[in-house]
């Protein structure tokens, strides 16, 4: 995923400088070149030898090193980065770079760095919170580098609070959504739906599917990663959200269609990945059922159809994409589908095709407009998000 990219990793003299070894096998294995300088108080906590096998690279601590190649370090490197993320970042640093202040081969190629910046604040509780370090944060932001908020947890100073680098994983999201890719959906705001909804039956019991949510939080996700605004509505799941997402939760398909149609106005796109569940069937005894549903306050109408509702209040210049999950027929009646409810585009797939369907990491998807049918074949549910955003950019 960053294969091709160039990412600069400052290390400062602090115990968490252990945790950063992790993120920079992360960032190789993902395909990034990386380039690790520490500070002289880092080598102090751990081996530069430790980075240099992990990247491939010479890790730079001395500005005044001889043993290079002929061109001056950190002009070089600065030119090179795609990123610079400094992990941890000291409070000594961060005064430094808030001043401007460059005496180490950090803090200088900090100054000739053109790529964006990214910190990641490592410190006693007291000290984070110290309004001299607060305000240089604030002044580096000012300057438009972004400063990663500290971890809470027990430290290993002995206290209990704010001022613990995130964990590895954390950090190289915050990479990865500065540089993995274009930025083609900078300006546009995107909702997405996820997941299953849960109707209740009665106090203890509730109704729901199988849906597990990847494929729309991996859509939400991948409109990040590309700049978009983006809003997730998601029922109940056991997945992480991803970062720099609006997150709303929500329980039943009555929730689901409250909070779709309250955003809906405000959305360039909208996608709708969610599978609603409706416990009530077509043909029922509606005397009985109107008894359990006084009995447990249940609603009496059907769940209004949200995408029937979005087609008929789309406004001019909207994107509107459905799920179609069949079992049979699945051309026809996902078109059929997309002219009935008005639909820009509408996502097939069949539930009994090997690789395809709700717990899988993979998919195998049919793009279906008015004017063609892409099968995209057996694709991660990363891969056919990206895909699903490429066909819809192309038609706006």
């Amino acid at each position: 995923m960053l294969k091709g990219k160039t990412v600069l990793i400052g290390v400062a003299g602090g115990i968490a400088a252990y945790k950063t070894a992790g993120l920079v096998s992360m960032l190789v294995k993902q395909g990034a070149c990386v380039h690790v300088i520490m500070t002289e108080h880092a080598v102090n906590f751990i081996n530069p030898i430790t980075f240099e096998t992990l990247s491939g690279n010479k890790c730079i601590v001395d500005t005044f090193d001889r043993n290079f190649q002929h061109k001056v370090e950190h002009v070089s490197l600065g030119k090179q980065a795609d990123v610079l993320m400094i992990a941890p970042a000291t409070a000594n640093v961060i005064g430094k770079l808030a001043n401007g202040i460059a005496d180490d081969m950090l803090t200088t190629t900090f100054l000739a760095c053109r790529c964006p910046v990214l910190l990641a604040p490592a410190m006693n509780t007291a000290m984070y919170q110290n309004p001299i370090v607060q305000d240089n944060m604030e002044k580096l932001k000012g300057y438009g580098c972004r400063v990663i908020e500290a971890a809470s947890g027990y430290l290993a100073c002995g206290d209990t609070g704010s001022g613990k680098m995130p964990e590895p994983d954390v950090l190289y999201q915050y990479i990865e959504k500065e540089i993995a890719f274009e930025k083609d959906m900078k300006g546009k705001r995107v909702m997405v739906t996820a997941g299953p909804t849960e109707e209740a039956l009665d106090p203890v019991r509730y109704i729901t599917n199988h849906s597990s949510g990847k494929m729309g939080y991996a859509l939400a996700r991948a409109a990040m990663l590309r700049g978009a605004d983006v809003t997730l509505v998601s029922g109940p799941v056991s997945l992480k959200p991803p970062m720099d997402v609006k997150m709303i939760s929500v329980v039943s398909a009555a929730d689901m269609f409250r909070a779709v149609t309250e955003h809906f106005e405000e959305q360039d796109i909208v996608i709708k990945a969610a599978a609603v569940a409706d416990y009530r069937p077509v043909s029922v005894n509606r005397e009985k059922v109107k008894k359990k549903e006084e009995q447990f306050s249940l609603p009496m109408e059907r769940t209004r159809d949200i995408l029937q509702y979005l087609s008929e209040h789309k406004r001019k210049g909207q994107f509107l994409c459905g799920f179609s999950m069949e079992t049979e027929h699945m051309i026809s009646n996902s078109r059929e589908k997309l002219v009935k409810k008005h639909l820009d585009m509408i996502v097939a797939n069949n539930l009994k095709e090997a690789g395809a369907g709700f717990q899988a990491d993979t998919n195998v998807v049919t793009l279906i407009t008015q004017e063609e049918e892409i099968n995209l074949g057996l694709m991660s549910k990363d891969e056919v998000a990206h895909s699903i955003l490429d066909k819809i950019l192309s038609n706006l």
